[in-house]
């Protein structure tokens, strides 16, 4: 989604505002696809005394698969970016800074690579999550599961001494 800022670039006080949907289907994610809807992004380009300011977000429903039970769920995401805007660049070590090609910026580009960088590295159905069982596979989000718990060797002497009480 390319903008043209050319009409705001020399004017302080204007502003572009957009509104499009990216689809990032195709985008894996740990051997999942979870964005099968699309991607909501809405945001503006604002100049500020001179300076160039782009902010967005973009929204998405994940289907999510939880990484401790396996549950799939319905996750909503949603990623802020913002950045400045610039026909030159001074400081080369500066992230925040996108250069304008011919006065013209590609706000698509900008908000997939913001959404895929924002996305989670661990999914959790709920903070509390319990997980399942490592030794039967049973969710113990459920309850407890009906496998005997073994007795760690090292303290087979103390679990003796529990007994004999």
């Amino acid at each position: 989604m390319l903008f043209d800022v050319k009409p705001i670039l020399h004017t302080p006080g204007g502003r572009l505002e957009f509104r499009f949907e990216l689809d990032l289907s195709d985008v894996e994610f740990s051997g999942r696809y979870p964005v099968s809807r699309p991607v909501e992004v809405s945001g503006e380009i604002r100049n500020t005394a001179g300076v160039l300011d782009l902010t967005l977000t973009a929204r998405t429903t994940l289907d999510a698969a939880c990484d401790r039970c396996g549950r799939e769920f319905p996750q909503e995401k949603e990623i802020p970016y913002s950045c400045m805007l610039a026909e030159e660049l001074q400081n080369e070590d500066n992230d925040e800074i996108v250069l304008l090609e011919d006065g013209k910026v590609d706000v698509g580009d900008l908000a997939r690579t913001a959404f895929i960088l924002g996305m989670d590295t661990k999914t959790l159905c709920s903070e509390d999550c319990k997980g399942l069982c490592p030794r039967c596979g049973a969710d113990l989000n459920l309850g407890p599961c009906s496998c005997k718990k073994e007795t760690d060797p090292r303290l087979a002497v103390l679990a003796k001494l529990l007994e004999n009480k």
